[in-house]
């Protein structure tokens, strides 16, 4: 008789040290933790610190602590992406070797002539005074994929995005090539992060299908907004979830990931209002579309 074998799950959540962890940062950590719990699977952070120019000094220490006051500590050791150069060095060099990859020295101007897409080939030619950016050579066909939550979406990579960049002018590895080395050193089965990450997906499964990497399956939360229906972002100065009282935020944010505040009446600590959102928790609750959260004391 032939055995099926079922992999553990494998989650992660993995915010970028650019600020203290707002609203919609805690959406999103709670939904990657409730779906691995729900899974009796393995829930990891990963801090994505690749870009020091925009990283503030203990962000991520505070994030961490603020995850911690919220119940949601990693099963495994943090993952420092920093730490993990050699790593995506060696993909783009994979990459490279297959001609799949490319250095290229356009500048903006030249890409604005392009409706911003860059495709090949390069218009300007090579400067040995200056460093390149390195780019994917992308494909003219579709990708496409079945999210979880919102169902088919498909992308024409050469149309939509163009040669993407895999290594920046400043020698930073690009967000696109790291994450898709490090969801597969880490064995994640399924990511799960918000949905303004929705359109990246496709270019994350094409270095996958290249580097001959898993691809996990997806699930795209919706984006707590602002009142102008903008994402609540660390750069436009969201306001902090508040981690000395995190269980205003902590119902907050489970509410709005679907799960039935009456559910959690009479809960009272922040172990207890898990549980029960462990036991109340359905991805068909989650709602598809993003929506406007009113920030007051309780969250702030």
């Amino acid at each position: 008789m032939n055995s099926v074998t079922t992999l553990p799950y494998r989650g992660r959540f993995a915010p970028s040290p650019t600020g203290a962890l707002h609203f919609g940062s805690l959406v999103a950590a709670l939904g990657s933790w409730l779906r691995a719990r729900s899974q009796n699977g393995c829930w990891i952070v990963r801090i994505e610190d690749l870009d020091p120019p925009r990283e503030i000094a203990g962000a991520a220490r505070q994030q961490i602590e603020t995850l911690a006051a919220f119940g949601l500590t990693s099963d495994e050791a943090i993952l420092w992406q920093h730490t993990r150069h050699d790593a995506y060095a060696a993909a783009l060099e994979r990459l490279l070797a297959a001609g799949q990859a490319f250095a290229c020295w356009c500048s903006r101007a030249d890409l604005q002539r392009s409706n911003g897409l860059h495709r090949s080939p390069c218009v300007a030619a090579p400067d040995p005074q200056r460093a390149p950016a390195w780019r994917l050579r992308v494909p003219d066909r579709i990708v496409g994929f079945d999210d979880r939550v919102l169902g088919r979406y498909e992308q024409s990579l050469m149309d939509c995005v163009g040669d993407f960049v895999v290594r920046r002018v400043e020698g930073y590895f690009a967000y696109q090539l790291a994450v898709v080395v490090d969801d597969a050193a880490q064995g994640i089965s399924e990511v799960v992060r918000g949905a303004d990450l929705l359109d990246s997906t496709p270019r994350q499964i094409l270095l996958q299908q290249w580097l001959g990497l898993p691809t996990p399956a997806y699930l795209h939360l919706p984006l707590a907004l602002d009142a102008n229906g903008r994402k609540l972002s660390k750069q436009d100065s969201a306001l902090p979830v508040d981690a000395s009282d995190p269980r205003p935020a902590l119902r907050a944010g489970l509410a709005f990931l679907g799960v039935a505040r009456e559910r959690l009446a009479g809960l009272r600590s922040v172990d207890a209002l898990l549980i029960g959102a462990l036991h109340a928790f359905e991805v068909e609750a989650i709602p598809r579309t993003s929506s406007i959260v009113r920030m007051h004391h309780g969250l702030s």
